[in-house]
């Protein structure tokens, strides 16, 4: 089965990210659900936990507890993306368990969406322009909405478009799927092969 990653940030539609979860399951996709800690606030948590069939995950396990059994994301979604979570990711800081995730996935090539949900004040700004840019460049894809002005998002947030990131994010993991692999190349240096560079895993589930 499928699986994506579904990051909620702190904002008005997490409230109604069920939805997406919803969208995840109707489309045979299994849903995991990860919150920044304002996220957490802000979201159901019992309907969440509820339609994905699983914990929602807000924080670093501690040392010495076992780790998550979670399986690797073939999709990753950042819904609703705050300004603040974009400028922090581009930046590389990953000072929460959600950036954490998100920083390794886009380093691993996983395919990541952006669906940012952020006024005009914000998206205004040189740093959140630079944010956008940059992790464009690494691959992020983003989904855009119609701008709205500071305290003018409420009516938005019910509107917000989770069976299209969904459906978004899907298609960008089929996209990777098809891409042939790459293939091995001869050595034609020195006699003795350079030493074999370690190889990249997906992170395991902490």
């Amino acid at each position: 089965m499928n699986v994506v990653y579904l990051i909620v940030c702190g904002a008005g539609p997490t409230m109604h990210a069920a939805g997406f979860v919803e969208a995840a399951r109707a489309s045979g996709w299994d849903c995991h659900v990860i919150a920044t800690p304002t996220g957490a606030a802000f979201a159901d948590l019992d309907a969440l936990e509820a339609a994905s069939g699983h914990p929602v995950t807000t924080e670093h396990r501690k040392p010495g507890t076992p780790r998550r059994d979670r399986p690797n994301a073939d999709a990753v979604v950042i819904a609703p993306a705050t300004a603040n979570t974009i400028c922090k990711l581009a930046a590389g800081i990953a000072d929460t368990y959600a950036l954490d995730v998100a920083s390794e996935h886009i380093g691993l090539g996983i395919p990541t969406l952006v669906v940012p949900f952020a006024n005009t004040a914000l998206t205004g700004r040189v740093p959140y322009l630079r944010a956008t840019a940059t992790l464009t460049e690494e691959g992020v894809t983003f989904l855009e909405l119609a701008e709205h002005e500071p305290h003018h998002g409420g009516p938005l947030a019910e509107q917000f478009p989770w069976h299209q990131a969904m459906t978004q994010a899907a298609k960008l993991a089929e996209t990777r799927r098809s891409e042939p692999e790459p293939t091995a190349t001869s050595w034609s240096g020195p006699a003795e092969p350079p030493p074999t560079s370690n190889t990249h895993e997906l992170p395991e589930s902490r």
